[in-house]
């Protein structure tokens, strides 16, 4: 089988989680729940490519959670999930997949085993989902009196989880043909429009994030699984020069000197940056942007910073907190705090409060004292399965 899509759902609100934020967006161990799962699908070696749908007020979250993937542009869904599937299919059309997966962004600790067996079982099916049978005895409540009027079997109920697997001509016939209808997964769809569809066994740990038990219970797990935390350090010295301003976290100070350097001098984001990098045993911010490489001369750090993340990304690791302390005499650190905060916090798709900015002097002594540059030092923890 090839030409394997992959239609990750990410339009829900999230009401039921009661965050101001939809729940896809919210942290999860270092990284948003989005990003978790699409990363999931970009690694799986059947996976050919892959569409997020997203809601319409939800763009700027999205370029915040998946900054730097390999991804096209999001498609816009509907007001119902079975809309949004099928403005994703429609989305898919023009590169005509010979199978979609389609995924809840909610489920982010789906594994590439239940993948790969949705994938397979396609080889013979044109409709596949993965479930887990219903293990809990069952019983029918009438109304809001909460008296049992029985018992039902449950020895052939299963749970349905995904992606649930189809064949892509199907599954988007399916879609247009009863779009006006009310389905509540595209299992669903798929049988309405006479499809059968095979069930494989699901996992456990594949469930929805819905509330905020869910997302407390998927931290538990994802941060048993990521045993191995590693600590970085980092250390960078930038002398003042011509110039009326300077560049800090990514963010432009005016200032009666600027600051030298090969890029363009954000002394900060260097010392996050070789920490970032210390922390997985991935040499220093030289080894990856020789300053002998003329293309890096007034190069913007954030490409040197958005680098170290990615390569921890790459190894499935997470950014558990950066703590960076300025050294300088001038100019004042305190008003732009925050701001230098959530510059880092939006590069690197992580909370605000796992950024520390601090700043101090060195009473007067040493080159920093006699207000010839700027020094910062920076601790960084990194998480790795």
């Amino acid at each position: 089988m090839s030409g394997c899509a992959t239609l990750i759902l990410a339009g829900g609100s999230g009401a039921r989680m009661g965050s101001d934020v939809p729940k896809q967006y919210l942290d999860l161990c270092g990284l948003p729940v989005l990003r978790r799962t699409v990363t999931v699908f970009l690694d799986h070696p059947l996976v050919d490519n892959v569409q997020v749908v997203i809601g319409e007020e939800d763009k700027n979250n999205y370029e915040a959670a998946v900054t730097g993937l390999d991804l096209p542009d999001p498609v816009i869904g509907g007001i119902t999930r079975q809309a949004s599937s099928r403005k994703g299919l429609e989305g898919l059309a023009s590169t005509n997949p010979d199978i979609v997966l389609i995924h809840d962004a909610a489920r982010a600790l789906i594994d590439a085993a239940t993948i790969d067996a949705v994938i397979s079982a396609l080889d013979l099916n044109h409709a596949v989902l993965p479930g887990i049978p219903v293990a809990d005895t069952l019983k029918r409540v009438l109304g809001d009196t909460a008296i049992v009027s029985d018992t039902i079997d449950r020895t052939t109920l299963w749970r349905a989880q995904t992606p649930q697997g189809f064949r892509f001509d199907k599954i988007l016939d399916a879609h247009r043909q009863f779009e006006n209808e009310d389905l509540t997964d595209d299992a669903a769809v798929a049988e309405r429009a006479g499809t059968d569809v095979a069930m494989v066994r699901g996992n456990e740990n594949n469930f929805k994030i819905t509330t905020q038990d869910d997302l407390e219970r998927a931290k538990t797990m994802m941060s048993s699984s990521m045993g191995d935390t590693r600590i970085g350090t980092g250390f960078d010295v930038h002398a003042f020069g011509d110039g009326d301003c300077l560049t800090l976290c990514g963010i432009e100070i005016d200032h009666e000197q600027g600051l030298e350097g090969h890029s363009d001098a954000d002394v900060a984001m260097h010392a996050i940056t070789d920490a970032l990098l210390g922390a997985i045993a991935a040499g220093d911010i030289g080894n990856h942007f020789p300053p002998s490489d003329e293309k890096w001369r007034g190069a913007a750090s954030y490409v040197f910073l958005e680098h170290a993340a990615k390569l921890i990304s790459d190894r499935n690791g997470s950014i558990a907190n950066i703590d960076l302390t300025i050294i300088c005499e001038t100019p004042k650190i305190g008003p732009h705090r925050v701001r230098m905060q959530e510059s880092l916090a939006s590069l690197l798709s992580i909370e605000v409060s796992r950024i520390s900015v601090k700043a101090t002097t060195t009473e007067k002594l040493g080159f920093t004292g006699r207000n010839e540059g700027i020094a910062a030092q920076a601790v960084a923890a990194v998480r790795l399965p």
